[in-house]
């Protein structure tokens, strides 16, 4: 026991990144900044939209090594990984992976990220307000939608009846 503790007291040494002459801190994709020292995959989760799932099978699908840091990827390679989150059906990404699923107005499959996430979530809330539907109204009061009891949580955000934790 005494030996196991000692151990487990002793600093481990800091591991260092060792920085070439093409490593890059911050990349800019999608209209995100990417921090460049994490390793690929988990940079690629920045940008809204792509979660770590997603960027696992892009990074599969790139052929890049998992291994690498994003800051090190060349210019052909983050091409490519912007090309297939742009089109991930014709790279054999299946539709169930895929965030936006039988589109309301055109029907078909895609993956959002960044801007265009942001603008499809607000057109969806504003039709669903437009045509009075239940969850458009709740969105619209700023109230619980999926079904969640509101009677004595969910107070902090809304000024309703006496007082309160300020």
């Amino acid at each position: 026991g005494l030996f196991l503790r000692r151990a487990a007291s002793v600093p481990l040494a800091k591991m260092s990144l060792i920085v070439g002459d093409d490593f890059q801190h911050i990349i800019r994709v999608l209209n995100t900044n990417v921090d460049g020292r994490q390793k690929v995959m988990y940079s690629l989760t920045a940008i809204k939209g792509i979660g770590r799932r997603f960027a696992n099978v892009v990074c599969k699908k790139a052929e890049i090594d998992m291994g690498k840091r994003a800051g090190e990827l060349s210019a052909a390679e983050l091409e490519s990984l912007m090309v297939i989150v742009s089109n991930p059906r014709q790279f054999r990404i299946p539709d169930w992976f895929l965030n936006r699923q039988k589109d309301y107005k055109d029907g078909r499959y895609m993956q959002l990220s960044s801007n265009a996430l942001d603008t499809k979530l607000r057109d969806d809330l504003e039709r669903l307000k437009k045509i009075r539907n239940h969850r458009g109204l709740r969105h619209y009061w700023g109230i619980r939608v999926r079904g969640q009891h509101t009677k004595t949580t969910g107070r902090r955000g809304k000024s309703v009846g006496i007082g309160g934790k300020k």
